[in-house]
């Protein structure tokens, strides 16, 4: 199962709404900044998520941003300041 990297944002009007949005990213990504997110998934998680949140926001109000980012790609991300690139984790602490 190939898994891609994506970086997902999102302006949420409400804040139930929000923090609702906040709860299904934070199940399937790592929190990058405040409304950003990074993300490693499959093609299936991804459409997971996608559902989840178009149930989930008011599409006349809140924004969504998914950006997915090739794999050759992925070194040419510049980060200043402190955080580094999400990796995908080979083992899991359980």
């Amino acid at each position: 199962m190939k898994k891609k990297f994506y970086v997902i944002s999102y302006d949420i009007k409400d804040d139930k709404r929000r923090t609702r949005v906040f709860k299904i990213m934070r199940n399937f990504g790592t929190r990058v900044q405040f409304s950003v997110f990074e993300c490693i998934l499959s093609d299936e998680k991804m459409q997971e998520l996608h559902d989840k949140i178009e149930k989930t926001i008011k599409t006349d109000e809140d924004s969504v941003r998914i950006y997915y980012i090739p794999e050759s790609l992925k070194k040419k991300i510049k980060i200043i300041g402190v955080g580094e690139v999400v990796r995908d984790q080979k083992y899991f602490v359980v």
